[in-house]
């Protein structure tokens, strides 16, 4: 009998350390088409420079093997948005569907709102509904859908827009309260 899925999982703030990890990860779904319109591969050098100072990413390790990652971005230059987010999340495909992207996400959550964000957003492909119903369980609302978004391999794919508020609206000068 297969007891993989009752091994712990725990989740953490990533390291530089962790890029190699990372970024096996996400060229995995890169190759397998269901989460992003990237094509290159990323090398560990490519994902250290997710490690700015001010933009959390979150791993989740079974057996001290890194399985997922949640990070967030810059969302827009623009001074007036910079409490927003975008954020991704990615699963080995060994570690699919044991709730590795659930734990990579409830601990996103918790350090963006600490790291002063006040909204989460991203775009998800309409036909990933493994992701969307995990997004939609933890409190993500789906705003809409951008259609032709972009192509990948010559296919114009559509996208759900998704947010999630982290915190309650502040009085002005107030520090944000955290609703997570």
């Amino acid at each position: 009998m297969d007891d993989s899925r009752h091994v712990p999982l725990h989740a953490r703030p990533a390291l530089p350390g962790d890029a190699a990890a990372i970024a096996r990860i996400y060229n995995e779904g890169i190759e397998d088409r269901i989460a992003t319109f990237e094509t290159r591969p990323r090398s560990p050098a490519d994902i250290e420079g997710w490690f700015d100072g001010a933009h959390p990413v979150v791993v989740v390790e079974k057996e001290g093997q890194v399985i997922a990652f949640a990070a967030t971005s810059t969302y827009r230059p623009r001074a007036c948005y910079a409490g927003v987010a975008e954020f991704s999340v990615y699963v080995a495909r060994s570690a699919r569907r044991f709730g590795a992207g659930r734990l990579a996400m409830q601990a996103l959550l918790s350090a963006a709102a600490k790291a002063g964000f006040w909204k989460l957003v991203s775009r998800v492909f309409t036909e990933n509904a493994g992701s969307r119903a995990l997004l939609c369980s933890l409190g993500f609302r789906e705003v809409g859908v951008y259609e032709r978004h972009g192509q990948l391999d010559g296919v114009w794919r559509d996208v759900v827009i998704v947010e999630r508020l982290l915190t309650a609206q502040p009085k002005p000068g107030a520090s944000p309260v955290s609703l997570t």
